[in-house]
């Protein structure tokens, strides 16, 4: 049995909690997903993963196994290419970030990334939803967090770097002023209409927040339409469907055409931190690496 496949495909199960969806990802067939675990067990003399009819998880046992794994498996990566020029680094790499940040900044500008490493192969899930980069794989993951929202936190085992800040700015469209006016205090905001934004529908919206007194404070506000994706809460502020509260970068190209104004410009939101978040690992991939250190500086330049 090659122990390093075995390892591989160990690692898939655990993170996608699954032979079968291991399978297909790997592109084997399941019995010979299940052949490896079993060859596995009976090396390290112990059982890795609890199994029912439905779910598939780690022992105790495992979960220590599966780390080992992990830093095993990057060693050997790092072995591969210690000697190998960086234009010359291959691999696939997975990352995962915002719609607006993958449609605004990285997607327009990767074939700066893709030209000077032409053997790494990329693939970019873009959502707003937050993701379990171990389960799914994820290399690195590029987050906005509201500085004043303790809700927007990682699990343990990952690495956070802040990476810069976004000032948010209040906005509407010509068609909503034509329709409600510009309020012009925080009191005329009861008369408004609100775009709600949330990461899980059905959940309690935040309203309108401010700073105010050395805190950020959240005024109550009736809406129209809740949204869950960053396109969509711009589409709804575009189409005249009330008041947002928005990064300026990436919405400063409608401010100049006129598509959006600004409002209540003493009345600013919490600005968001761009975070690059990645699985802990001694010695980071280098495609990884790579991949981290030319994003870092393209959002830099961009914000």
């Amino acid at each position: 049995m090659d122990r390093l496949e075995a390892m591989k495909i160990f690692i898939r199960v655990a993170e996608l909690q699954s032979f079968t969806k291991a399978a297909e990802s790997l592109n084997l067939p399941k019995a010979s997903v299940s052949n490896y675990i079993q060859h596995l067990e009976a090396v390290v003399n112990t059982r890795l993963l609890n199994r029912t009819t439905r779910h598939v998880d780690l022992t105790p046992e495992g979960s220590s196994f599966y780390e080992r794994c992990k830093d095993i498996l990057s060693d050997i990566d790092e072995l591969e290419s210690m000697f190998t020029n960086d234009t010359n680094i291959k691999g696939k790499i997975r990352v995962d970030m915002t719609v607006r940040m993958a449609n605004s900044i990285v997607i327009p500008l990767i074939n700066q990334f893709i030209e000077k490493y032409p053997d790494i192969e990329i693939e970019i899930s873009s959502t707003d939803s937050k993701v379990d980069l171990i389960r799914e794989g994820i290399d690195c993951v590029i987050r906005s967090v509201c500085i004043n929202n303790s809700v927007n936190t990682f699990e343990s085992g990952l690495v956070e770097k802040n990476i810069g800040q976004m000032r948010v700015i209040n906005c509407v469209s010509p068609q909503y002023i034509a329709r409600y006016g510009i309020p012009q205090k925080l009191d005329d905001l009861k008369k408004h209409k609100l775009i709600y934004y949330t990461n899980t529908l059905g959940s309690k919206p935040e309203g309108f927040v401010y700073f105010e007194n050395g805190k950020y404070i959240e005024f109550k506000m009736s809406g129209i339409i809740t949204v869950n994706n960053t396109d969509s809460y711009l589409s709804a502020c575009l189409s005249g469907l009330g008041i947002c509260q928005i990064p300026i970068t990436g919405a400063e190209k409608f401010l100049e055409k006129g598509e959006l104004v600004e409002i209540l410009p003493d009345l600013k939101s919490a600005p968001f931190e761009l975070k690059l978040v990645y699985p802990y690992r001694r010695r980071p991939v280098k495609r990884v690496q790579a991949f981290i250190e030319w994003v870092e500086k393209v959002i830099k330049n961009f914000i």
